[in-house]
């Protein structure tokens, strides 16, 4: 859980006797921190702000404080000028986390970067060092699942050798931190894939054989946010407006779905708003579709190289209630619908007619798996893609109807009324 990235001021009492902060910009500016932070004088925070250029948000320093009561500073993990690993202890409850300060290279210096990340029960945190041998068997491993796995060969080939050939030229040596160093082999891997679903993760702590997350916690997250369905209405004169920001899990949330579409089933057209829908899946795309063709439908094949199997992708033969089926649909679209929300589009634009109404999408298509790097580094790597018309990583959907996504709703309403009598 992360505490405050990029927020604030803020800790501790005492360090542990055999802790020692270095004495270097960022040691000092860690060392004021933690007495401005535990001191819970809001003059002395708003000083240290000031001190280090820090634009840091008040309330957000006070609700951190209010939830971890201060902290022991346990351990330092770095000695560098401007950048601090470091562990502490929160007063509430002792529970472990890791913090990082960064600096900026500026005269005097000033805050970049501090944060705190609780380490999750059961988990061990491990402080990496990035020598040479550390960083090329990281670079190794993840060259040799990009050359194996990702979804086209001649790119994934060529992804590899060129993290390769950075290497060799020591563009990563001056990365001392885990994160950044992460952030980096993502952009360089995009600079050649342009394919936004690539990532390289980093974390602090040991990765966990079982990234699966809990039933229980996972049921209460979905209940908590009502399955991503933010709105179902009926909008003058009788359109249907359904707005959901995720596609979760259907054996979870198909309930949730089922009663979104029932409820505007005797309106005269839909309109479905995925202007802040990011993608998920869990087959939530195609239960929903299900309810927008009257017959059991083919809507896509989705190819995967690792097992070289394509899979046929159709509707469910039946879900609870009434269909919506005839009648116009229009999506509403943003840059940041994303993913399987564009999955979902395409499939309706191409074999339903719909319409898209707002600004280019994303550009997220294809289909990920997680795989373990290392005990730290993991590489969400795209091995699979729709096969269905076009693909469009990088580029993403282009709209029927070009406005911007804040206009995009007004727009779809004037298009379903003139279609409604």
């Amino acid at each position: 859980m992360l505490t405050l990235l990029l927020l604030c001021c803020g800790v501790v009492s005492a360090a542990s006797p055999s802790t020692r902060v270095p004495d270097t910009p960022a040691g000092r500016a860690l060392s004021e921190w933690l007495e401005a932070f535990n001191s819970d004088d809001r003059a002395r925070m708003d000083a240290f702000s000031r001190r280090w250029s820090w634009d840091a948000n008040a309330h957000g320093i006070e609700q951190w404080r209010a939830d971890v009561g201060g902290y022991a500073l346990l351990d330092i993990y770095t000695n560098d000028a401007s950048y601090i690993l470091f562990r502490l202890k929160t007063r509430t409850n002792g529970q472990d986390e890791i913090g990082k300060l960064r600096l900026r290279t500026t005269e005097p210096p000033s805050i970049e970067q501090l944060g705190a990340w609780r380490v999750p029960a059961g988990s061990r945190f491990e402080p990496v060092r990035f020598d040479a041998a550390v960083r090329g068997k990281a670079i190794e491993a993840i060259a040799r699942l990009l050359a194996a796995g990702y979804v086209y060969p001649e790119v994934g080939r060529s992804m590899a050798a060129d993290l390769k050939l950075r290497e060799s030229r020591g563009e990563y040596r001056a990365i001392r931190d885990g994160k950044d160093l992460a952030a980096k082999f993502t952009d360089d891997l995009r600079s050649i894939s342009h394919d936004k679903h690539l990532e390289v993760r980093f974390s602090y702590v040991v990765q966990t054989t079982d990234p699966s997350p809990d039933p229980a916690q996972e049921s209460k997250r979905l209940a908590a946010v009502n399955c991503g369905f933010v709105k179902a209405e009926h909008l003058r004169p009788n359109v249907g407006y359904i707005k959901f920001d995720a596609f979760e899990d259907a054996r979870l949330c198909g309930s949730t779905a089922s009663a979104a579409l029932n409820f505007v089933a005797d309106a005269d057209a839909l309109i479905l708003d995925l202007r802040d829908n990011h993608g998920g899946g869990g087959g939530m795309p195609e239960y929903l579709a299900s309810y927008l063709f009257s017959a059991r439908t083919h809507l896509d094949d989705l190819y995967t190289r690792t097992t070289g199997v394509t899979t046929e992708v159709w509707t469910s033969p039946g879900v609870p209630g009434r269909k919506f089926v005839d009648k116009p649909v229009y999506l509403l679209t943003s840059t940041g619908t994303f993913s399987a929300a564009e999955y979902f589009a395409n499939v309706l634009r191409n074999l339903r007619g719909a319409t898209l109404v707002g600004e280019t999408t994303g550009g997220g298509a294809h289909l990920e798996e997680f795989r373990e790097v290392d005990a730290h580094f993991a590489l969400r790597l795209p091995t699979g893609r729709p096969l269905t018309k076009s693909d469009w990583e990088g580029t993403g959907l282009e709209p029927d109807v070009r406005i911007p996504a804040a206009d995009a709703l007004e727009t779809a309403l004037s298009l379903a009324s003139g279609r409604v009598h």
